[in-house]
């Protein structure tokens, strides 16, 4: 055998990303899983994933499972005959399915384990003003992301990242890393280890509508950092008021003003072109936001549609 028989799993366009690379490897990419397709948006079209696209696009045997302990798509899955199979970004797997290939099963996830297990890793790296991450390939066991690592890369978080300028960093070297991996595996080199675990672990839940919405007691600092770490997707989020109506409203960027401190918090003062928000200690200069059913603007332009004779404000 002059490489390893792979099949991949995966959703989203990091998943996509390192798929591609996988097929520009040495290894074979026997099949592909991933999401069923679901509707999505006002008219209900069916939405299909970011690697079912790629998949498709390349001729790839595929498999879209809605339940991964079905006795059909598991016997599918184990005539592909693979060596071993790649996570990336997909669903919790049944002992059945993780366990099948010889070589095993691994994930590639975006942090530096045991810190940051769970959903959305990238974000929370930066919504907690870490500064580095990386990313770690694990072999998968019957919990999440605790399985024994095989190896990790790190790299730097700049002072203004955000997410989509760390997801693409860490999807860079995640996809060599993946290749790396299989390379060690096929060559019997890799020496796995298992996680210790320690009183000062951090964890990455699931976004949501709570975890994602701007408080504005907090420093300028901290909600600098939320913002960042939820853009341009999911986004965080607060309510804006201007008189009696009030709107949901996103920002997608802004600047700390620490020196900021006698704007009340949550309210909006306009100084020249800077639309400035007062947070718990210091304020907000916010650059770009969109009120809920409106387009995606710049501060000034924001500014410009502001009614003067109504009070505008923020809320927590």
């Amino acid at each position: 055998m002059m490489s390893l028989r792979v099949v991949f799993m995966g959703t989203p366009g990091f998943a996509r990303g390192v798929l591609e690379r996988l097929t520009t490897s040495t290894h074979q990419v026997v099949g592909v899983v991933t999401v069923a397709d679901k509707p999505a948006g006002r008219g209900q079209k069916l939405s299909t994933s970011a690697v079912k696209d790629f998949a498709v696009e390349q001729n790839l045997p595929l498999l879209q499972p809605t339940n991964l302990k079905d006795e059909a798509f598991t016997e599918a899955l184990r005539s592909w005959n693979a060596d071993v199979f790649v996570v990336v970004a997909f669903r919790m797997l049944p002992k059945s399915v993780w366990s099948m290939p010889k070589c095993g099963t691994f994930n590639l996830h975006a942090s530096l384990l045991p810190q940051y297990r769970g959903a959305a890793p990238i974000n929370w790296a930066i919504i907690n003003q870490e500064t580095k991450t990386g990313v770690t390939t694990f072999f998968i066991d019957d919990k999440i992301d605790t399985g024994a690592m095989i190896m990790h890369r790190t790299t730097e978080i700049s002072e203004r990242e955000t997410f989509e300028s760390l997801h693409d960093k860490l999807l860079a070297i995640g996809r060599e890393l993946v290749v790396e991996t299989l390379d060690g595996i096929f060559q019997a080199t890799i020496e796995p280890k298992i996680q210790l675990e320690t009183e000062t672990l951090r964890e990455a839940p699931k976004l949501n509508k709570d975890n994602t919405k701007i408080d504005w007691n907090k420093d300028c600092t901290e909600v600098d950092a939320l913002i960042r770490g939820l853009s341009p997707y999911p986004t965080a989020w607060t309510l804006f008021a201007e008189g009696e109506t009030t709107s949901a409203a996103k920002i997608f960027l802004a600047t700390p003003k620490p020196e900021l401190n006698s704007i009340e918090v949550g309210k909006i003062e306009v100084i020249g072109k800077e639309l400035l928000v007062g947070c718990g200690s210091g304020a907000l200069k916010i650059e770009e936001l969109q009120l809920a059913g409106k387009k995606r603007v710049r501060a000034i332009d924001f500014i410009n549609g502001l009614n003067r004779q109504k009070t505008q404000e923020f809320t927590s």
